[in-house]
Protein backbone atom coordinates (compact mmCIF):
# COMPACT_ATOMS: atom_id res chain seq x y z
CA UNK A 1 0.00 0.00 0.00
CA UNK A 2 1.61 3.44 -1.06
CA UNK A 3 1.58 5.60 1.96
CA UNK A 4 0.80 9.70 1.50
CA UNK A 5 4.20 11.12 2.20
CA UNK A 6 4.96 8.46 -0.97
CA UNK A 7 2.06 9.85 -2.57
CA UNK A 8 3.25 13.33 -2.37
CA UNK A 9 6.87 12.95 -3.64
CA UNK A 10 5.69 10.95 -6.71
CA UNK A 11 2.91 14.13 -6.96
CA UNK A 12 6.05 16.74 -6.54
CA UNK A 13 8.02 14.62 -8.83
CA UNK A 14 4.92 14.71 -11.54
CA UNK A 15 4.87 17.62 -11.26
CA UNK A 16 8.18 19.04 -11.56
CA UNK A 17 9.55 16.27 -13.83
CA UNK A 18 8.25 18.58 -17.42
CA UNK A 19 10.24 21.59 -15.49
CA UNK A 20 13.36 19.48 -15.21
CA UNK A 21 12.95 17.94 -18.34
CA UNK A 22 12.31 21.76 -20.20
CA UNK A 23 15.94 22.91 -18.24
CA UNK A 24 18.12 20.06 -19.08
CA UNK A 25 16.91 19.90 -22.66
CA UNK A 26 16.94 23.93 -23.18
CA UNK A 27 19.98 25.03 -21.17
CA UNK A 28 22.29 21.84 -19.36
CA UNK A 29 22.45 20.28 -23.11
CA UNK A 30 22.93 23.72 -24.69
CA UNK A 31 25.79 24.86 -21.87
CA UNK A 32 27.85 21.45 -22.73
CA UNK A 33 27.55 21.60 -26.47
CA UNK A 34 29.11 24.66 -26.18
CA UNK A 35 31.53 23.59 -24.09
CA UNK A 36 32.51 20.46 -25.77
CA UNK A 37 32.58 21.87 -29.47
CA UNK A 38 34.95 24.65 -28.30
CA UNK A 39 37.65 21.67 -28.82
CA UNK A 40 36.72 21.54 -32.13
CA UNK A 41 37.39 22.64 -35.49
CA UNK A 42 33.56 22.70 -37.28
CA UNK A 43 31.98 24.37 -40.00
CA UNK A 44 28.64 23.66 -39.16
CA UNK A 45 28.28 20.30 -40.49
CA UNK A 46 28.41 17.21 -38.71
CA UNK A 47 31.06 15.53 -40.63
CA UNK A 48 33.83 17.62 -40.65
CA UNK A 49 34.46 18.35 -37.02
CA UNK A 50 38.59 18.00 -36.15
CA UNK A 51 39.47 17.84 -32.73
CA UNK A 52 42.14 21.01 -31.82
CA UNK A 53 42.23 21.04 -28.06
CA UNK A 54 43.05 24.05 -26.59
CA UNK A 55 43.91 25.96 -29.85
CA UNK A 56 40.59 28.17 -29.97
CA UNK A 57 41.14 29.09 -26.41
CA UNK A 58 44.70 29.94 -27.12
CA UNK A 59 43.36 32.16 -30.25
CA UNK A 60 40.64 33.73 -28.05
CA UNK A 61 43.64 34.96 -25.93
CA UNK A 62 45.39 36.88 -28.55
CA UNK A 63 42.68 37.83 -30.93
CA UNK A 64 43.12 41.63 -30.89
CA UNK A 65 38.98 41.80 -31.08
CA UNK A 66 37.97 40.05 -27.95
CA UNK A 67 39.46 42.78 -25.70
CA UNK A 68 37.32 45.59 -27.82
CA UNK A 69 34.09 43.53 -27.45
CA UNK A 70 34.56 43.09 -23.69
CA UNK A 71 35.06 46.77 -23.21
CA UNK A 72 32.02 47.99 -25.59
CA UNK A 73 29.98 44.94 -23.44
CA UNK A 74 30.69 46.63 -20.19
CA UNK A 75 30.29 50.02 -21.85
CA UNK A 76 26.60 49.61 -22.40
CA UNK A 77 26.27 47.64 -19.42
CA UNK A 78 27.27 50.99 -17.32
CA UNK A 79 25.56 53.17 -18.85
CA UNK A 80 22.18 51.27 -19.42
CA UNK A 81 22.67 50.38 -15.44
CA UNK A 82 22.82 54.46 -14.75
CA UNK A 83 20.58 55.32 -17.07
CA UNK A 84 17.60 52.77 -16.51
CA UNK A 85 17.39 53.05 -13.10
CA UNK A 86 18.25 56.91 -12.71
CA UNK A 87 14.86 57.45 -14.99
CA UNK A 88 13.17 54.53 -14.03
CA UNK A 89 13.12 55.57 -10.39
CA UNK A 90 12.58 58.92 -11.36
CA UNK A 91 9.32 57.65 -13.02
CA UNK A 92 8.58 55.23 -10.45
CA UNK A 93 8.67 58.03 -7.43
CA UNK A 94 6.28 60.56 -9.79
CA UNK A 95 3.90 58.15 -10.86
CA UNK A 96 3.48 56.44 -7.01
CA UNK A 97 3.55 59.93 -5.07
CA UNK A 98 2.49 62.91 -7.12
CA UNK A 99 -0.78 61.46 -7.53
CA UNK A 100 -1.04 62.36 -11.08
CA UNK A 101 -4.50 61.72 -12.68
CA UNK A 102 -2.95 60.60 -16.02
CA UNK A 103 -1.06 58.23 -14.08
CA UNK A 104 -2.66 54.53 -15.58
CA UNK A 105 -1.93 56.05 -19.28
CA UNK A 106 2.04 57.10 -18.61
CA UNK A 107 2.30 53.62 -17.12
CA UNK A 108 1.06 52.40 -20.35
CA UNK A 109 3.34 55.03 -22.50
CA UNK A 110 6.56 53.75 -20.56
CA UNK A 111 5.72 50.25 -20.74
CA UNK A 112 4.93 49.91 -24.37
CA UNK A 113 8.81 49.50 -25.65
CA UNK A 114 8.72 46.31 -23.65
CA UNK A 115 5.85 44.62 -25.87
CA UNK A 116 8.20 45.58 -28.81
CA UNK A 117 10.56 43.02 -30.74
CA UNK A 118 14.12 44.46 -30.32
CA UNK A 119 14.54 43.81 -33.80
CA UNK A 120 11.45 46.33 -34.60
CA UNK A 121 13.01 48.77 -31.83
CA UNK A 122 16.42 48.56 -33.85
CA UNK A 123 15.26 49.34 -36.90
CA UNK A 124 12.97 52.16 -35.87
CA UNK A 125 16.01 53.63 -34.31
CA UNK A 126 18.11 53.56 -36.73
CA UNK A 127 15.93 55.49 -39.05
CA UNK A 128 15.84 58.16 -36.39
CA UNK A 129 19.30 57.84 -36.53
CA UNK A 130 19.49 58.36 -40.21
CA UNK A 131 22.15 61.02 -40.99
CA UNK A 132 19.64 61.95 -44.21
CA UNK A 133 16.22 61.31 -42.73
CA UNK A 134 16.22 60.86 -39.61
CA UNK A 135 15.19 63.25 -36.23
CA UNK A 136 18.20 63.52 -34.84
CA UNK A 137 20.20 65.53 -37.39
CA UNK A 138 16.99 67.39 -38.37
CA UNK A 139 16.49 68.33 -34.31
CA UNK A 140 19.66 69.58 -34.17
CA UNK A 141 19.58 71.60 -37.14
CA UNK A 142 16.04 73.07 -36.63
CA UNK A 143 17.69 74.46 -33.21
CA UNK A 144 20.71 76.15 -35.25
CA UNK A 145 23.22 73.15 -34.11
CA UNK A 146 23.63 72.09 -37.37
CA UNK A 147 27.51 71.72 -36.89
CA UNK A 148 26.61 68.74 -34.31
CA UNK A 149 25.12 66.59 -37.29
CA UNK A 150 26.80 63.13 -37.62
CA UNK A 151 26.32 60.56 -39.58
CA UNK A 152 25.59 58.59 -36.37
CA UNK A 153 25.83 54.81 -37.16
CA UNK A 154 28.71 55.25 -39.44
CA UNK A 155 30.42 57.13 -37.20
CA UNK A 156 33.73 55.03 -34.85
CA UNK A 157 33.00 57.95 -32.81
CA UNK A 158 29.29 58.20 -31.94
CA UNK A 159 28.06 54.49 -33.41
CA UNK A 160 28.64 52.74 -30.01
CA UNK A 161 27.46 55.65 -28.01
CA UNK A 162 24.37 55.83 -29.96
CA UNK A 163 23.21 52.43 -29.02
CA UNK A 164 22.68 53.74 -25.50
CA UNK A 165 19.75 55.37 -25.99
CA UNK A 166 17.40 52.69 -27.80
CA UNK A 167 18.87 50.41 -25.34
CA UNK A 168 17.56 52.20 -22.21
CA UNK A 169 14.43 53.71 -23.79
CA UNK A 170 13.52 50.06 -24.29
CA UNK A 171 14.16 49.39 -20.82
CA UNK A 172 12.62 51.71 -18.14
CA UNK A 173 8.80 50.86 -18.62
CA UNK A 174 9.81 47.12 -16.96
CA UNK A 175 11.73 48.16 -14.37
CA UNK A 176 9.21 50.92 -13.61
CA UNK A 177 6.91 48.51 -12.79
CA UNK A 178 9.53 46.90 -10.97
CA UNK A 179 10.07 49.69 -8.58
CA UNK A 180 6.40 50.74 -8.36
CA UNK A 181 5.64 47.34 -6.71
CA UNK A 182 7.88 48.21 -4.23
CA UNK A 183 7.23 52.09 -3.43
CA UNK A 184 3.40 50.84 -3.43
CA UNK A 185 3.76 48.79 -0.27
CA UNK A 186 5.99 51.04 1.32
CA UNK A 187 3.31 51.65 4.27
CA UNK A 188 2.58 55.33 4.47
CA UNK A 189 3.07 55.78 8.02
CA UNK A 190 6.96 55.51 7.84
CA UNK A 191 6.28 59.22 5.46
CA UNK A 192 4.34 60.19 8.03
CA UNK A 193 6.32 59.75 10.83
CA UNK A 194 9.74 61.18 8.77
CA UNK A 195 7.63 64.06 7.81
CA UNK A 196 6.73 64.82 11.67
CA UNK A 197 10.40 64.60 12.13
CA UNK A 198 11.34 67.32 9.63
CA UNK A 199 12.40 65.06 6.93
CA UNK A 200 12.21 66.70 3.68
CA UNK A 201 11.18 64.98 0.58
CA UNK A 202 14.65 64.30 -0.68
CA UNK A 203 15.66 62.53 2.83
CA UNK A 204 12.14 60.84 3.15
CA UNK A 205 13.18 59.10 -0.78
CA UNK A 206 17.03 58.29 0.41
CA UNK A 207 16.26 57.18 4.70
CA UNK A 208 12.86 55.21 3.66
CA UNK A 209 12.11 54.77 -0.11
CA UNK A 210 15.64 53.61 -1.44
CA UNK A 211 16.36 51.06 1.71
CA UNK A 212 12.82 49.16 1.46
CA UNK A 213 13.04 48.55 -1.90
CA UNK A 214 16.21 47.95 -2.42
CA UNK A 215 15.37 44.11 -3.31
CA UNK A 216 13.97 45.33 -6.00
CA UNK A 217 16.49 47.81 -7.01
CA UNK A 218 19.56 44.82 -6.68
CA UNK A 219 17.27 42.53 -8.27
CA UNK A 220 16.99 45.21 -11.47
CA UNK A 221 20.65 45.66 -11.98
CA UNK A 222 21.45 41.93 -11.80
CA UNK A 223 18.90 41.72 -14.58
CA UNK A 224 20.12 44.47 -16.76
CA UNK A 225 23.67 43.17 -16.17
CA UNK A 226 22.64 39.67 -17.38
CA UNK A 227 20.20 40.60 -20.15
CA UNK A 228 22.81 42.97 -21.55
CA UNK A 229 25.89 40.76 -21.64
CA UNK A 230 23.85 38.59 -23.54
CA UNK A 231 21.24 40.14 -25.18
CA UNK A 232 22.30 43.10 -26.50
CA UNK A 233 23.95 41.86 -29.81
CA UNK A 234 20.24 41.49 -31.44
CA UNK A 235 20.34 45.88 -31.22
CA UNK A 236 23.91 46.09 -32.47
CA UNK A 237 23.12 42.84 -35.11
CA UNK A 238 20.38 45.41 -36.37
CA UNK A 239 21.71 48.78 -36.25
CA UNK A 240 25.65 48.79 -37.04
CA UNK A 241 26.38 44.69 -37.46
CA UNK A 242 29.38 45.46 -35.57
CA UNK A 243 30.88 48.25 -37.80
CA UNK A 244 32.25 50.51 -38.88
CA UNK A 245 35.27 49.18 -38.51
CA UNK A 246 34.04 46.87 -35.44
CA UNK A 247 33.59 49.98 -33.08
CA UNK A 248 30.31 48.53 -31.87
CA UNK A 249 30.93 44.45 -31.82
CA UNK A 250 29.95 42.84 -28.67
CA UNK A 251 30.52 40.01 -27.54
CA UNK A 252 27.64 38.24 -28.66
CA UNK A 253 28.04 39.93 -31.92
CA UNK A 254 31.23 38.86 -32.65
CA UNK A 255 30.05 35.26 -31.86
CA UNK A 256 27.07 35.83 -34.46
CA UNK A 257 30.08 37.17 -37.16
CA UNK A 258 32.40 34.12 -36.30
CA UNK A 259 29.35 31.70 -36.24
CA UNK A 260 27.12 32.30 -39.15
CA UNK A 261 29.14 34.49 -41.33
CA UNK A 262 32.68 32.79 -41.15
CA UNK A 263 30.96 29.57 -40.44
CA UNK A 264 34.09 29.17 -37.32
CA UNK A 265 31.47 27.46 -35.12
CA UNK A 266 34.57 25.90 -32.83
CA UNK A 267 35.65 29.05 -32.35
CA UNK A 268 31.89 30.66 -31.90
CA UNK A 269 31.33 27.95 -29.32
CA UNK A 270 34.79 29.47 -27.39
CA UNK A 271 33.56 32.91 -27.06
CA UNK A 272 30.32 31.73 -25.86
CA UNK A 273 32.25 29.98 -22.83
CA UNK A 274 33.80 33.16 -22.43
CA UNK A 275 30.41 34.99 -22.42
CA UNK A 276 28.94 32.57 -19.65
CA UNK A 277 32.07 32.96 -17.69
CA UNK A 278 32.29 36.58 -17.77
CA UNK A 279 28.81 36.82 -17.18
CA UNK A 280 29.20 34.75 -13.92
CA UNK A 281 31.89 36.01 -12.68
CA UNK A 282 30.41 39.80 -12.88
CA UNK A 283 27.02 39.11 -11.43
CA UNK A 284 29.10 37.44 -8.60
CA UNK A 285 30.98 40.26 -7.95
CA UNK A 286 28.10 42.73 -8.30
CA UNK A 287 25.58 40.43 -5.86
CA UNK A 288 28.71 40.88 -3.39
CA UNK A 289 28.93 44.92 -3.53
CA UNK A 290 24.95 44.91 -3.51
CA UNK A 291 24.38 42.72 -0.94
CA UNK A 292 23.02 44.72 2.23
CA UNK A 293 21.01 43.56 5.30
CA UNK A 294 17.27 43.62 4.80
CA UNK A 295 15.45 46.79 6.38
CA UNK A 296 12.79 46.59 8.87
CA UNK A 297 10.93 49.62 10.17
Amino acid sequence: MVQPKSQRIIFLMFCILPTLLLFAVFTIYPLFSGLYYSFFEWSGSASDKEFVGLSHYIQLMNDPIIPRTIIHDYFLVVTKVIGIMILATFFAVALTQLRIKEAPFYRVVFFFPNIMSVVVIGILWAFIYNPNLGFVNAGLEAIGLGQYTQPWLGSERWALPSLVLPSVWAGIGLFMLMLMGGILNVPKSLYEVAKIDGATEWQQFWKVTVPLIWPQIKNSILYIIITTLNGSFIIVQVMTQGGPNNATHVMGSYLYQQAFKQYNFGYAATIGVMILIISLITVMIMQFFLRKEKIQY
